[in-house]
């Protein structure tokens, strides 16, 4: 076991949405401002907290994304899994995943029924943009450092089940079955659930499937076909849709991924409702694989930077993002779903952690 050295922490603040967002983060960024952006999976909003003292982040607002992309509806939740920042845009992704009802203990008959249903909330397949200039987001704007161009808010092609990605990936031989099958997320199923971007180059962590010890990420590229949509460009001498990195994480699943410089910081953990360890692995050199890949560190792509502290039924790791530290240019920053009751520093703010990042 790698031990992590934690820095310090953060205090985040929600005021009266605390009762959720203190229990639900699963993803953070941070913009050129100062403000920490905070994506929850039970929601259709993104929640802004702005620097308030030393350490301490709040005033907190909740932008609605339907201000800025259509939804599939106003009702259901994106599920929010991954948040990035990558001049001017603010990207964010849903899981993309189905979902088993949960019993409720109170009527047999009704629990073992319940088991037996999927349900599909289609906005949870939106893959998005929204720009950020002058502190603020943006339907549409000229772009911060070169004016003559726009900034549209878009969103990946929408289809009657979902996007143009998981339409490609149905007759995919690896992901196929598991989306034409609706294999729920928590049961090894599809499940986007880490994002980072760099210029139109997007990778998507999936905590599943996992394929015997390999976890995966996909890599697209997208361009702006028409205002407000994005489709997927067709990359290297096969002009594939997407590219697949298979990275062998030891069985674990991908729960978020990071830029650090040109190498993907990768969060990894269980892939099903389990409890257990786990662990940051750095992918090196990301954007030089020009093609499908197998990614170990046996092979030297991979290496893993620490494994997180382990605390039973708490502290579920889901968020990264780079946060300077004293004179540590790149702290990591980590943020928890299902957070420890310690971290409550009161009824709306809790602490979240930045651990060295060598």
């Amino acid at each position: 076991m790698i031990e992590p050295f934690l820095l310090s922490r953060l205090l985040l603040q929600f005021g009266d949405a605390s009762r959720n967002l203190l229990e639900e983060m699963s993803a953070i960024t941070l913009t050129p401002d100062g403000s920490l952006w905070v994506g929850s999976d039970e929601l259709t909003t993104v929640e802004r907290l702005f620097p308030i003292d030393h350490h301490v982040f709040g005033e907190h607002e909740s932008v609605a994304i339907a201000n800025f992309i259509e939804l599939f509806d106003q009702d259901s939740e994106i599920d929010i899994e991954g948040l990035d920042y990558n001049e001017p845009y603010l990207w964010f992704t849903g899981s993309h995943s189905t979902k088993r009802k949960k019993t409720k203990g109170k009527n047999l008959e009704k629990d073992i029924r319940k088991l037996s249903e999927i349900k599909t909330e289609l906005n949870r397949y939106i893959i998005g943009r929204i720009p950020f200039s002058e502190k603020k987001l943006h339907k549409s704007c000229p772009h911060p450092t070169h004016p003559q161009k726009t900034c549209t808010a878009a969103c990946l092609k929408k289809t009657d089940e979902g996007n143009i990605l998981t339409e490609a990936l149905k007759a995919d031989s690896h992901l196929g079955p598991f989306l034409s099958n609706c294999i729920p997320s928590k049961e090894n199923g599809f499940d986007i659930e880490g994002l980072a971007v760099y210029n139109n180059t997007i990778f998507l962590g999936l905590r599943g499937p996992v394929l015997r010890e390999w976890a995966i990420i996909l890599e697209i590229e997208v361009e702006e076909t028409e205002p407000g949509i994005l489709t997927l460009k067709e990359m290297g001498e096969d002009e594939q849709l997407y590219k697949k990195h298979f990275v062998d994480l030891k069985g674990l699943g991908i729960r978020e991924l990071c830029f650090h410089g040109k190498d993907l910081l990768i969060l990894a953990g269980p892939t099903m409702s389990i409890e257990g360890a786990m662990r940051v692995y750095r992918l090196k050199h990301a954007l030089e694989h020009p093609s499908d890949s197998l990614l170990s560190q046996d092979t030297g792509d991979l290496e893993v930077v620490f494994d997180l502290p382990f605390t039973l039924e708490t502290d579920h790791a889901e968020g990264l993002a780079l946060f300077p530290c004293f004179d540590q240019t790149n702290g990591l920053l980590v943020v928890y779903d299902s957070p420890d009751p310690v971290r409550k520093a009161a009824s709306d703010a809790i602490f979240v952690d930045i651990f060295r990042l060598k």
